[in-house]
């Protein structure tokens, strides 16, 4: 039988965040997640009984062909955890082999070391104390993330903002370094002060683009 996906929905939109935040991108969503953090805008598709469609590696690759023909030339994989699915290297080299963009999204808490050379770029998590998930990371993950790379620290609170200073003083990832807000939990401008107060220079603020303008709680967007 056909391996396949647990593909929970797919749809065309920018990119609300990450290096190519602004551009358009093919967004194929997966189901499942191995993470419960405390403000998952997600939780939809992460449990064991999210909806999903199995579909197989044709297909999706047949969605992206439709979608670099309509002009997108980046495909972001997320979830829930992308980096479960069955054989996604596979599927990521045969959407780099195309000539696509492929990013990523990945939790933090998923070795990175079995995906290395498959022609992805990753946007990894660092979950923050407010996540209730912090324990889970695998900080083995800084070493192999190149310039390409992006972590992301999604803050709840203003400790958070301390702590992914902290993080990066001891990991020292060679990759752009994001804060991202949880999105009515936090002020941006309360991160900013944080920044300037403790010198926090090698990190970029960037606010969730799709919920400034959809409704936050929109999906397929």
């Amino acid at each position: 039988m056909e391996r396949t996906y647990r593909l929970a929905e797919h749809f065309i939109s920018i990119n609300g965040e990450g290096q190519r935040a602004g551009e358009l991108a093919l967004f194929l969503r997966f189901a499942g997640c191995n993470l419960r953090c405390d403000w998952c805008d997600t939780a939809w598709a992460c449990g064991t009984d999210a909806p999903y469609e199995a579909v197989t590696a044709a297909q999706l690759l047949q969605i992206a062909a439709d979608a670099a023909e309509a002009g997108v030339r980046n495909v972001t994989l997320t979830g829930g955890e992308p980096l479960l699915q069955p054989d996604i290297a596979g599927l990521m080299r045969q959407l780099s082999g195309m000539g696509l963009r492929v990013e990523a999204e990945t939790n933090g808490a998923v070795p990175l070391a079995a995906f290395q050379g498959c022609g992805a770029v990753f946007t990894m998590d660092y979950k923050l104390p407010s996540s209730g998930m912090e324990r889970f990371m695998h900080t083995e993950n800084f070493a192999l993330l190149q310039a390409q790379d992006t972590v992301k620290f999604v803050c709840g609170s203003r400790g958070d903002v301390f702590r992914a200073k902290e993080i990066a003083a001891q990991f020292r990832p060679q990759c752009p370094l994001y804060l991202s807000p949880v999105f009515g939990r936090i002020d941006p401008a309360e991160i900013v002060d944080i920044m300037k107060e403790q010198r926090m220079g090698e990190f970029r603020l960037q606010l969730q683009l799709h919920k400034f303008i959809w409704d936050p709680l929109a999906r397929g967007v």
